[in-house]
């Protein structure tokens, strides 16, 4: 097929017929088509017609996504929050899932508060506390250990005596005590209870 006037941005399909490319119209493809001005528009909130083609752009506060609409940038999509957020009143706020948990300093990921530092946490006289991420749990003492006792859970003091647990020297008595044991040499010896001579 010969086109005698030419094809500028086409490709000649038959006797003097132009197939223009994408962006280009009329008799010779010479001209720029305003993609902007197409029903429906090809673009949410603007749009800027170029050589051939044309650009999309979103109003302030808005993010461009691939099929030219326009979304809120401050959607929990965008906020990329570490376990989730709300939207209230327009603006995003990141989530915690815990009580434990406190927002970063960046304002998307969440740190441990520490309850046992903070005094939060609340453990019975025999329990030390033992943080974690997110919470804290109470642990027995040492020289105590957990025990089903009368239809709970209660921390009980072991006794070092009985396990042989304790570091008395061989010519010692071992004591138990309420967490821990003593140690006290026997009769004729003298020491600590642990060097008895």
């Amino acid at each position: 097929a010969i086109c005698g006037h030419g094809c500028k941005y086409g490709e000649c399909t038959g006797p003097n017929k132009c197939k223009c490319f994408p962006g280009f119209m009329g008799k010779t493809c010479n001209q720029d088509l305003n993609e902007c001005g197409l029903k429906p528009r090809p673009c949410e909130h603007r749009c800027m017609n170029t050589h051939g083609s044309y650009k999309c752009y979103c109003l302030n506060g808005y993010m461009l996504m691939p099929d030219g609409s326009c979304a809120s940038s401050r959607t929990c999509a965008m906020v990329n929050c570490q376990y989730g957020c709300e939207e209230v009143k327009g603006e995003v706020q990141c989530l915690c899932p815990s009580g434990g948990l406190q927002l970063g300093p960046d304002g998307r990921t969440c740190i441990d508060i520490d309850e046992c530092s903070s005094g939060k946490a609340v453990c019975s006289y025999n329990r030390r506390c033992v943080n974690t991420f997110g919470s804290y749990y109470c642990k027995c003492q040492l020289g105590y250990e957990l025990k089903y006792v009368s239809g709970h859970y209660d921390c009980v003091d072991v006794n070092e005596c009985v396990t042989n647990m304790h570091r008395c020297n061989l010519h010692a008595e071992c004591l138990n005590t309420e967490g821990s044991f003593k140690c006290k040499c026997k009769e004729g010896y003298r020491g600590s209870g642990f060097n008895c001579a």
